[in-house]
């Protein structure tokens, strides 16, 4: 009777093991292939994302659009990813009225309920412009303190250097849920 249940906890073990193993390898693959975490550094995304912030991120078959908030790479730099926000894609004519603070995209004037003040911050780019193919204009939400395609040191993104879009704050636990 002792061999008996000594063989069944042996076998209960490695099922757990394997149920373990299992669920590591999943978690390890989704995380190569589908999602990646991605910190934020620095301010130019509050009020929607602040320094701290650990979020989802999604690659597989992503295709930019208007609003969504992406991390980028930039390859010729040593500063870390940056995430801002897609303001136009291809063939959209983005124009900024510094004096009243409004961006329009193809004309429209955008309701920005995501930023944290108007845009008044000029940079070295001259409006209006129009994003060349294969590229998007961006920028953070924290309209005035942040560094984005406004200034031809960033200027129009190409989406190679797209990692992905932000789908998820994972921390700080009081703000956790989907990024809008």
């Amino acid at each position: 009777m002792q061999n008996s249940e000594k063989r069944r906890r042996v076998k209960s073990a490695f099922e757990w093991a394997d149920a373990v193993v299992s669920a590591v390898v999943i978690v390890v693959l989704l995380f190569t292939f589908l999602f990646r975490t991605i910190g934020v550094e620095g301010s130019s995304m509050v009020p929607t994302l602040a320094n701290g912030d650990r979020l989802i991120v999604s690659h597989l078959f992503y295709e930019p659009e208007p609003g969504d908030v992406v991390v980028i790479v930039q390859p010729d730099s040593d500063t870390p990813a940056i995430i801002k926000r897609v303001i136009a894609v291809a063939g959209q004519t983005v124009d900024i009225n510094f004096g009243f603070g409004t961006v329009t995209v193809d004309g429209k004037t955008l309701e920005e309920d995501y930023i944290s003040e108007p845009t008044y911050m000029k940079r070295d780019v001259d409006f209006p412009v129009t994003v060349p193919e294969g590229c998007v204009f961006v920028m953070g939400d924290n309209r005035n303190r942040s560094l984005d395609s406004r200034d031809s040191s960033i200027g129009m993104v190409d989406q190679r250097y797209i990692l992905g879009k932000a789908i998820f704050r994972l921390f700080p636990f009081d703000t956790i849920g989907l990024i809008q």
